[in-house]
């Protein structure tokens, strides 16, 4: 059963009959808006967003990164999907897995980043979504709609932590403005 969250809402990661998650899949999904053409149809465009994932360790310094110019960690605990530069189809549109049993005891933190790579801005941005899933069953676990669609490129989207009985997803939804998960470094900070 997932659960729908609100901005600042927190989910604890723990199954049914209290075992830890041990691997999650972020996923990212969006569409363009649609835009009348020159006799009146709606013309699709391309809309390319990156979702990003960027690791602290507890005293928030940045431990490694993930994105479409490096789609792996360094420990390998943390995948990319892959860029996709369009946001067509239904679903997930760009992915990051984690293996939470496999991240180092240094890490704290990864906090889930989506930007808009080309500078255009969430106004153009409809139906955009992330999501937590239980990789070993599929099942989703936690959804958060990206609302407040306006002149900003980018939201710091969630963060997942951990707790003293294991990690737990908390949604952001903070508006930022940025190309890369550098430029939006500044604007994670105050979530950690």
């Amino acid at each position: 059963m997932s659960v729908s969250l609100s901005k600042g809402q927190a989910v604890s990661l723990v199954k049914k009959g209290g075992a830890t998650l041990t691997h999650v899949r972020m996923g990212l999904g969006w569409d363009a808006v649609k835009k009348r053409g020159l006799f009146g149809g709606l013309k699709s465009q391309s809309i390319d967003l990156d979702a990003s994932a960027v690791v602290y360790d507890a005293r928030g310094n940045v431990l490694d990164q993930v994105w479409f110019q490096q789609l792996t960690s360094k420990d390998g605990a943390i995948e990319h999907s892959g860029d996709n530069l369009t946001g067509d189809g239904d679903g997930d549109d760009e992915s990051i897995a984690v293996r939470l049993d496999r991240l180092p005891a240094q890490v704290h933190s990864i906090v889930f980043l989506v930007n808009s790579f080309t500078g255009q801005n969430f106004s153009q941005i409809e139906n955009a979504f992330c999501r937590l899933v239980d990789e070993q069953t599929g099942d989703e676990i936690a959804r958060y709609e990206l609302t407040g669609s306006g002149p900003h490129t980018a939201q710091v989207m969630a963060k997942v932590a951990r707790t003293g009985d294991g990690w737990a997803m908390t949604a952001l939804g903070a508006i930022a403005n940025g190309r890369t998960f550098k430029d939006l470094l500044p604007a994670i900070t105050p979530h950690l």
